[in-house]
């Protein structure tokens, strides 16, 4: 009877199918969108290794105001003498590294110039590491090229392609910003997250960037790596108060330089989306109030038309909860094909972003549940008047309807 009712009425119908099926919309193509992009976040923003943290002057994901940021610029930098400080001091870490990086500048090889978006990092034998990658070929930046400061260089997969698409590249030279570097390794290719390749980079050492391509404002990120998960949490105390000790930071004051791990990243972004949802969630429920407001206008419509059919559903029998019964049904298959529809479109929407962004997709189902599941309250909510009106209309009355 709610089929044979609905498809009486196709255009009111599908006017209120609409909003309810705008109003799931909403909410499931943005939990979509977001769902899967935190089903990739561990490779994502997992930039560092297992057990691996960071000392950096700025924080890797920063969304307060300019006043905040301001703040964070007067801090003094991080220097090369300070890694050197830490690193001889710090007993329980496997290895404590440093590591800054550059863009825009110019990469050639011949008449092959990579892109100017090709990021250049400068590091130490852990930097690969840092960065979960390993040699593919040739081999690593040692520790005698840190510390004679060579001009040696290792290729990311997109830097070797655009440079030496037709030859072999070990033991070839490339120049950055006119300096010969000589190719000693090419790093295993990572593809892409996010849309972006993790593969466009190459590598120096530290100490030859410093010499010719650092700047008054550099500040380098001294990456430490525990020597085992159990011990993590007191190699970072360590090392914090070592550092704190090495700038000279007074006791109760703040830390003047930022902690970052994969566990901070992935609760900064965590915060960043659950605002996102808590807005999503309250725009879909205006929207789906409003949608509800026009389900209960369709059903008054409705008794009102079928003011005789409920006289004659009295007069054969019919009590109040039959006629409660039918109309909340109305209402609620009303609202279930209407955020069905909602649902479909969420998820292909949602979806469809994630496509353009290269990330997995994937069905979050729980807001599916959640959605479905307000649309029958929602149904429910707003079909009781109506349906308490047809209860409760006079059966004689009513077969007198015209």
């Amino acid at each position: 009877m709610a089929i044979q009712s609905i498809r009486q009425n196709k255009l009111r119908s599908s006017l209120t199918l609409l909003g309810i099926a705008i109003g799931v919309f909403s909410v499931i193509g943005v939990m979509t969108a977001i769902t899967t992009m935190e089903s990739s976040i561990q490779s994502g923003l997992n930039v560092f290794g297992a057990n691996t943290f960071s000392f950096q002057k700025f924080p890797a994901i920063h969304l307060g105001g300019h006043g905040s940021w301001e703040k964070y610029s007067k801090r003094k930098s991080i220097t090369y003498d300070q890694y050197e400080k830490l690193r001889e001091r710090v007993k329980t870490a496997a290895y404590v590294s440093a590591n800054d990086d550059a863009w825009g500048k110019n990469i050639k090889n011949g008449d092959n110039q990579a892109k100017r978006n090709t990021a250049l990092y400068a590091g130490d034998e852990w930097t690969i590491r840092t960065y979960n990658s390993t040699i593919d070929d040739g081999r690593n930046i040692t520790h005698d090229d840190v510390h004679y400061a060579r001009r040696v260089v290792i290729l990311g997969g997109d830097a070797l392609d655009q440079l030496f698409p037709f030859e072999y590249a070990l033991g070839n030279s490339i120049t950055i910003d006119g300096i010969k570097f000589l190719v000693i390794g090419t790093a295993e290719r990572k593809g892409q997250s996010f849309g972006q390749s993790q593969d466009n980079y190459v590598i120096i050492p530290i100490s030859t960037y410093l010499h010719h391509f650092a700047h008054q404002r550099t500040s380098l990120v001294i990456t430490i790596e525990s020597p085992a998960t159990e011990l993590y949490d007191k190699t970072q105390d360590e090392a914090i108060g070592i550092m704190r000790t090495i700038r000279k930071v007074p006791p109760g004051e703040e830390n003047d330089f930022e902690v970052i791990s994969n566990v901070q990243l992935l609760e900064t972004f965590s915060s960043f989306t659950s605002g996102v949802k808590a807005f999503a969630f309250v725009i879909s429920i205006i929207a789906l109030f409003v949608a509800g407001i026009g389900i209960m206008n369709i059903m008054l419509v409705s008794v009102t038309e079928r003011t005789k059919e409920i006289g004659i559903r009295k007069a054969i029998g019919a009590n109040k909860r039959d006629i409660i019964t039918q109309f909340l049904a109305e209402a609620v298959f009303l609202s279930e094909i209407g955020g069905i529809v909602g649902v479909i479109l969420g998820v292909v929407g949602g979806n469809a972003v994630a496509m353009m962004m290269n990330i997995p997709a994937v069905i979050p189902m729980d807001w599916v549940v959640y959605g479905l599941v307000v649309c029958s309250f929602i149904g429910i909510g707003f079909g009781i008047y109506p349906a308490w009106r047809a209860a409760n209309l006079d059966p004689i009355e009513s077969l007198r309807f015209e």
